[in-house]
């Protein structure tokens, strides 16, 4: 280390006990990383006394795989697979972010059939998202009944995914400039039925939870926080909107003509567990509202821009023409070069503001891009809304901040 670089202070994993308490029932305990209720591999350091929190501290790293840095080496379409490693429960809206960012950086803007479409997969992305959050967050407090309706929903969507990526957890479906391939035969339909049903299914996981007495005494009063805190901290999402803040990316700096749809953004009032639950569940009323707007106004037309620079070429003329199959072997092998500058871009992923911010310097891959994941920063929030609560009620804050590791430790 040079001496311009003093030594950092050292680390202390948990606020330093009282002498007095050490006499007493005052433990230093971990909890994780392989606990179940933790949502991946995060590791909680608790100080507790007797069933009482009195500190706690996220420790992160030991999921990370160095993404940030990997894209450095990558083709701006390559980095494409990695995005949907980030938040993998929502790998479909991790595609368009970082694809926004990097068109924002190109300055290009695609054909409306792509816009549309990719609106779709955000709110599929969303709904299957916070369908697990409310299976997984359910069964953490013992109503295992949830877990099984949830899982049936997602199902459907996973099926609708498949037929559309050609993959059901990993999708790899933006391109620079478009869409990987439009949609199949039928799918429309189908997007359009689940619509129609899905009202009705959310009607009944309303009816098993929320007038439940178990599930209210659970979580209401549990892991508080308020909306100055919540701002401090950077939370965004269902998160922050459960202590009544109303930000959300869509309605604040629409991307993706959102600004055209009809639909309202739920907000909480006293920040506590059942708050961020009562969100997430009107979120996904809301999402279908979205969907069924959104399929009354697909246009017709391409799916990516006109660029031969950019879009690969059909398959078709790829086998048949020498001038598609150079233009298809430069953009797989040379990538695309973008312009020297540096963006940022972020959309409303279903865990918060997602964003992505590009340095370039002319290259076929970012000089620099750094990943602004929601669910690390949300981890921060875990003492606030944890100390003097019962060691139980921390199963049910990190239930309710719904965390997914691949995100913190990109």
């Amino acid at each position: 280390m040079s001496d311009m670089q003093p030594a950092p202070p050292p680390f202390r994993p948990v606020p330093p006990a009282d002498e007095d308490a050490l006499h007493g029932e005052t433990m230093v305990i971990n909890m994780g990383p392989s606990h179940p209720s933790t949502h991946g591999v995060l590791r909680l350091v608790l100080r507790i006394d007797g069933e009482v929190i009195t500190a706690v501290q996220p420790h992160l790293g030991y999921l990370h795989r160095g993404m940030e840095k990997i894209a450095e080496g990558m083709t701006y379409n390559q980095f494409v697979p990695y995005t949907d490693r980030l938040d993998y429960l929502a790998p479909l809206s991790n595609n368009v972010a970082y694809i926004l960012a990097v068109e924002k950086l190109f300055g290009l803007t695609v054909p409306p059939r792509a816009r549309v479409i990719r609106v779709l997969c955000c709110e599929i992305a969303r709904i299957s998202a916070h369908l697990l959050w409310l299976g997984t967050g359910a069964l953490d407090l013992g109503a295992a009944t949830v877990f099984f309706h949830t899982f049936r929903e997602r199902e459907t969507l996973y099926n609708l995914i498949e037929s559309l990526t050609g993959g059901r957890l990993t999708t790899s479906y933006t391109r620079v400039g478009g869409l990987a391939s439009d949609l199949p035969d039928g799918w429309v339909e189908k997007l359009r039925t689940f619509t129609r049903t899905f009202p009705a299914a959310l009607d009944e996981l309303d009816g098993l939870l929320t007038g439940n007495r178990i599930w209210m005494k659970r979580t209401q009063g549990i892991g508080v926080i308020g909306a100055a805190d919540a701002v401090a901290m950077s939370m965004t999402g269902p998160n922050l909107r459960g202590s009544g803040v109303a930000y959300d990316v869509r309605k604040t700096e629409p991307y993706l003509g959102y600004e055209q749809y009809d639909f309202e953004v739920p907000i909480g009032s006293t920040g506590d567990v059942f708050d961020r639950y009562l969100v997430r569940m009107e979120e996904m009323r809301q999402s279908t509202r979205i969907l069924a707007q959104a399929l009354e106004g697909i246009p017709e037309g391409p799916i990516a821009v006109d660029d031969p620079k950019i879009t690969l070429p059909r398959k078709d003329r790829v086998l048949t023409s020498m001038e598609e199959l150079i233009q298809q072997f430069m953009i797989v092998t040379e990538g695309v070069r973008g312009p020297v500058g540096e963006v940022y871009h972020a959309i409303e992923a279903p865990k918060g503001e997602l964003g992505f911010y590009v340095k370039s310097e002319g290259d076929k891959s970012p000089y620099r891009l750094h990943i602004r994941s929601p669910s690390f920063i949300s981890l921060q929030a875990i003492e606030k809304m944890s100390v003097g609560g019962l060691v139980s009620d921390l199963i049910a804050v990190i239930a309710s901040l719904d965390p997914v590791m691949g995100e913190v430790d990109r």
